[in-house]
């Protein structure tokens, strides 16, 4: 099979790399969480900006992520590998690692679109629930891994919503004191 990935490649302002078999931390975060100058931001800026956010909280709301980590799950094993992921009320970050046949942005649409379809029915609400766009930024080594791994499953308790990472009700921090959900769908 040819590969679809599409290496180096901009979609809207950021640059993406897209890798059969690489490992990637990505974050994409709900319409409005952000100001629209953020496209300006440097990534760690743009991270700190969405923790301080206000704006654009529809995954506050429970149901609404159980919804997105359901659709993350749901493909886990088969299109990616879901090595980590949290969910916060205006932003999503998973670390996943690629597999052939199943480019990066696909699988981002995938997660983005069936989530957003789901939520607004759930809310009683339609219009654009996604920003456009996303940030990727693929590991080049075991300890990139590892910091990366531990920024996303800290994310809640250094925004102040949690007091340990395994607290966090949608991050696969949870699963390391075995409270995984059997019930999560996806797509």
């Amino acid at each position: 099979m040819a590969s679809e990935s599409k290496g180096w490649h901009a979609r809207g302002y950021l640059p993406h790399f897209d890798s059969p078999e690489r490992v990637q931390h990505i974050v994409f975060r709900t319409a409005g969480s952000l100001p629209a100058q953020a496209g300006d931001m440097k990534p760690d800026a743009w991270n700190a900006a969405l923790d301080r956010s206000q704006a654009g909280r529809r995954l506050a709301d429970p149901a609404a992520a159980g919804i997105v980590e359901g659709a993350m799950l749901h493909f886990q094993a088969q299109r990616y590998r879901l090595l980590a992921w949290c969910v916060m009320p205006n932003h999503v970050h998973a670390v996943i690692e690629q597999v052939e046949g199943y480019p990066l942005g696909r699988v981002v649409s995938a997660w983005k679109g069936y989530a957003a379809r789901r939520i607004n029915v759930l809310q009683g609400r339609s219009g654009p629930f996604w920003a456009s766009d996303y940030f990727d930024r693929y590991m080049r080594d075991a300890t990139q891994l590892e910091r990366a791994i531990a920024y996303v499953e800290n994310n809640p308790v250094a925004a102040g919503l949690a007091a340990r990472p395994e607290d966090w009700p949608f991050s696969s921090a949870r699963l390391r004191r075995g409270d995984a959900r059997e019930d999560a769908r996806g797509p």
